[in-house]
């Protein structure tokens, strides 16, 4: 009978040492960045419900993304798909790429963000800046298919998309839903009636849905989406194969597909929001914060008004928290440019005086329509 002898890697030792220090260093960095800030904010028309913005755009790479960034590397690493010189490639529609870039530079490894071509320039040059490369696609259904591509001749592809919702640890590991929570316990009302995220990858509304359940807490999970998109279709209806109706000009969420990290049974409810809406709550929210933020920002506090306003009607206290995504000086030739919003039809005028009238009132107002 012969014996089959599996002879070990003889370059083994080499490349586990370097993975240990590749580790070694996401822990050092995780270490140095701490945590991001809760902002809080009270408005005249809700007496007796506190809204609260955790700013992830403090993050040392500008995004709520870094936290999956490093999430994705870790488990590169932990899986032994990431090895020492190997290129790594991503699909992005700017953010993630951005954290992944700079992770990328830290282990000393080549990064090719595939990214649709109408990505906001201000993102192909923050890639471009940590030594990445961009490899732009005109049709955005087909940045998978690239990002494969690239997998196909040796690079490492992380994925966010497909394993967004596997990379992080939703026990703890402090992970953002675990961060909100433990800065909420000596606010007023310290479990949260709502947490409002977007969808991108699914990875962070999988993420809070998750760890709510297993804190058992009551705070519910609102997504917050643009009008149309594959997931607002796909939960309505329990499909995974629903598809977007309308494009969006809200970045990083809104996506044309249901993506397999969207974990439909933990989100307890969906509000669309439309893209003139979301990025007239964008320009508010830089008069209330000082500093702006980007357009799915923007979505998630006009959604935050949405819930606040059904909370004052039915006499209900509490505190909503939601997300700061991303630094809104990304998007200074798009969001924050007039022209380009003249040159795409949008008239934000409507929404910002139905978002000042919310406000003051607590009551829902849209463009044109009487008070909700």
């Amino acid at each position: 009978m012969e014996t089959v002898v599996r002879l070990v890697n003889p370059r083994g030792d080499t490349e586990r040492q370097w993975v240990h220090q590749a580790l070694e260093k996401l822990a050092q960095e995780s270490a140095r960045s701490a945590d991001t800030h809760l902002l809080k904010l009270n408005f005249p028309g809700f007496h007796g419900i506190d809204f609260y913005f955790k700013d992830e755009a403090s993050h040392p790479t500008g995004s709520l993304k870094h936290r999956l960034a490093r999430s994705l590397f870790l488990y590169a690493l932990c899986n032994g798909r990431l090895g020492d010189g190997q290129t790594v490639v991503d699909a992005s529609s700017g953010s993630t790429a951005i954290s992944e870039a700079w992770f990328a530079r830290m282990l000393g490894l080549p990064f090719i963000a595939v990214m649709p071509t109408a990505t906001a320039p201000g993102k192909l040059r923050d890639v471009q800046a940590l030594g990445g490369e961009c490899d732009l696609v005109d049709d955005p259904c087909q940045v998978h298919a690239r990002a494969a591509a690239h997998a196909a001749n040796g690079a490492c592809h992380l994925d966010q998309f497909g394993l967004a919702e596997r990379a992080t640890d939703w026990r703890g590991n402090n992970n953002i839903a675990a961060s909100i929570i433990d800065q909420m316990a000596r606010e007023p009302f310290p479990e949260p009636a709502w947490i409002v995220c977007g969808v991108g990858t699914g990875g962070t509304s999988a993420t809070i849905g998750r760890y709510l359940r297993y804190r058992r807490l009551s705070t519910r999970l609102c997504v917050a989406e643009p009008n149309g998109s594959g997931f607002v279709h796909g939960w309505r209806t329990c499909n995974p194969d629903a598809i977007a109706s309308m494009p969006t000009l809200i970045e990083g969420i809104g996506r044309p597909r249901v993506e397999p990290g969207f974990v439909f049974d933990v989100v307890d409810r969906v509000v669309e929001v439309p893209d003139s809406a979301s990025i007239a709550a964008a320009w508010l929210l830089e008069e209330l914060l000082g500093r702006r933020y980007g357009g799915s920002s923007g979505t998630n506090f006009a959604a935050c008004l949405q819930l606040a306003a059904l909370m004052r009607m039915r006499g209900e206290r509490g505190s909503i928290v939601s997300l700061l995504c991303d630094r809104g000086e990304r998007y200074a030739q798009t969001l924050f440019d007039t022209s380009w919003l003249a040159a795409h039809g949008i008239d934000t005028t409507a929404w910002t005086t139905a978002l000042r009238a919310t406000l003051h009132d607590g009551q829902w107002q849209t463009a044109g329509q009487r008070p909700i």
